[in-house]
């Protein structure tokens, strides 16, 4: 397997957390939304804060951050 670099790590996360949220909700829909990836010494943390008026922004948090968990671990595989 070749070397992945870090910027390829975070950006499929970044990808994968953002296509769950913008599939649940309009971006209009979204008073606020705040996606952070860090990727170091082969540990990746996922942190994301939405804010919408409706449906339940916090579970779709945590579905877009395993989202995110699982694009990663596809790519490493």
């Amino acid at each position: 397997m070749s070397e992945i670099d870090d910027t390829r790590v975070v950006e499929t996360a970044s990808d994968a957390a953002q296509n769950v949220i913008f599939s649940r909700y309009e971006r209009s829909e979204i008073n606020d939304i705040d996606i952070t990836i860090h990727f170091e010494d082969d540990v990746l943390e996922v942190d994301i804060y939405l804010d919408a008026d409706h449906g339940d922004p916090d579970q779709v948090a945590n579905d877009a951050a395993l989202a995110a968990r699982s694009a990663v671990d596809r790519l490493l595989e």
